[in-house]
């Protein structure tokens, strides 16, 4: 009985830890940058995130009502820049462990482009493209 209760015990230790890592670990500021991200109009899944870009005749009045759809979400914090300088970071947290993707959104040239990646691991399970086709879908693009 005793054996179990240390298992126990070093197990909730653990998960405790590991918890607080992915909870209060830095993000690497490599993380927010986008110089040679930009693509052409369309949608791109990529390993642990998507990307989307929409040519526009005014991105830089959509990118600032899409920071207004943005900062509504659950768990979603802007971290970089501002829809003003046309550029922006965000990091959005999982409900239950609190896992941090990065989404970064930027104005290149007559488009508007938007890229969600996880931090940690190598599948955000479609978290990241439903995430950023539901803003898109919000804000009419």
């Amino acid at each position: 009985m005793k054996v179990v209760l240390i298992v126990a015990a070093v197990l909730i230790c653990v998960i405790g830890a590991a918890d607080a890592y992915i909870r209060l670990a830095p993000i690497n500021p490599d993380r927010y940058a986008v110089d040679g991200l930009a693509k052409p109009a369309g949608n791109y899944p990529e390993t642990g995130g998507f990307q989307a870009a929409r040519t526009l005749d005014d991105p830089q009045a959509e990118m600032e009502a899409l920071d207004g759809i943005i900062a509504g979400t659950a768990r979603t914090t802007r971290v970089r820049g501002s829809a003003k300088d046309g550029y922006a970071a965000y990091v959005t947290r999982s409900a239950l462990w609190g896992f941090p993707d990065v989404t970064t959104v930027w104005v290149d040239g007559d488009s508007l482009q938007i890229r969600g990646h996880l931090v940690f691991g190598k599948s955000d399970l479609g978290v990241n493209k439903a995430r950023i086709e539901g803003w898109l879908d919000e804000a009419g693009l």
